[in-house]
């Protein structure tokens, strides 16, 4: 039985009384398993009566760049089917001539391709999604790629367009196939989420379209625009779930990305670049990459750190979107929360 750490319980339940967010699932462990978990506050404000459970669904927005893109991707590097440092432009027909065409998987992962940052792609590219799929392949770069590191949701729609070209297979299937089924995670999976489990999810931001908060659907309006699934987001999961990836790459399990892969990706790949950067991971905030604590966060109030040199994974999925936009209080809480995590 998982031992109930009593200080992080209380940093998260104080957090959701001070309004931080609606409720949170947690859960920390190590290669054999987890070592504290729960949940605290509400699934909704306007249902006072309805707890945060652990077994909770939660759109977790980025994250879906490292369960679905980043996991996908080393499936096809161990299999020889992906040179990182291949430009794009000699093997991927779409990218030939355009200005893509001499990026590689690798500035990808850094977030050194040199894309253009976050866009409403509907205004720029129209609402068909082979538009947009041509608009995002054909916009110029802002520089070269290598020469700075810059966060863009673009890359991973990017890298989830080039799997589903080099498998012929959708991304919510390779995800699924590839990963999400051989490390026994059951409740993964890309939305809207059918209506039987819906009820289950923890909302997010007030929808004017539908008059009430979003739940089980996806809140990253590009990935709504692309039909709820794509590289940037769409995933919906519980801790559990994430648990078992991150025990994962603490202690590999036959048939899915290697070890090799993860070890290639929790170091910096971005040399005197700054920010530092892994392929798609980042070292923690409040630590230095030599702490090698590594992490991912979503907007909608999610987050996840695993670190092999300290045998130790940790998740925190809340729904703060549902109350705010302001990162900052958040911040501070997972800051506290990785220490608690991490001794």
């Amino acid at each position: 039985m998982a031992v109930r750490s009593d200080p992080i319980e209380r940093l998260l339940g104080d957090a959701a009384r001070s309004g931080v967010y609606p409720g949170a699932a947690w859960a920390v462990g190590d290669a054999r398993g987890t070592l504290s978990d729960g949940a605290v506050g509400l699934l909704d404000p306007a249902r006072p009566g309805e707890p945060m459970r652990p077994d909770t669904l939660f759109d977790v927005a980025s994250l879906t760049k490292i369960l679905a893109v980043w996991a996908v991707t080393g499936t096809l590097v161990d299999a020889g089917k992906l040179d990182l440092a291949a430009p794009l432009g000699s093997y991927w027909p779409e990218a030939a001539g355009r200005p893509l065409a001499g990026v590689t998987a690798h500035h990808l992962l850094t977030h050194t391709a040199g894309l253009p940052l976050r866009a409403n792609l509907r205004h720029l590219y129209g609402s068909d999604p082979q538009d947009v799929r041509d608009g995002v392949l054909a916009e110029p770069l802002r520089h070269r790629p290598g020469e700075a590191v810059a966060y863009t949701d673009r890359a991973a729609l990017v890298l989830g367009y080039l799997a589903e070209h080099l498998t012929r297979t959708p991304l919510p299937r390779l995800a699924g196939e590839r990963v999400w089924a051989p490390l026994a995670m059951p409740e993964t999976r890309y939305g809207p989420l059918p209506a039987a489990i819906r009820e289950r999810c923890a909302p997010t931001e007030y929808d004017e379209g539908t008059g009430a908060p979003l739940q089980g659907t996806v809140h990253d309006f590009s990935a709504r625009l692309l039909g709820g699934a794509c590289g940037i987001a769409g995933v919906f999961t519980t801790t559990a779930d994430i648990g078992g990836f991150l025990r994962h790459l603490l202690a590999p399990v036959p048939g899915t990305f290697s070890a090799g892969w993860t070890a290639d990706s929790l170091r910096v790949r971005t040399g005197e670049l700054d920010p530092p950067r892994g392929l798609f991971w980042h070292p923690a905030p409040g630590t230095d990459p030599a702490d090698g604590v590594w992490a991912h966060f979503g907007f909608t109030g999610t987050g996840m750190w695993v670190s092999p040199a300290r045998g130790r994974w940790a998740v925190l999925l809340t729904n703060r979107l549902r109350l705010t936009r302001d990162p900052g209080p958040l911040a501070r809480v997972r800051d506290v929360f990785r220490a608690l995590a991490f001794p």
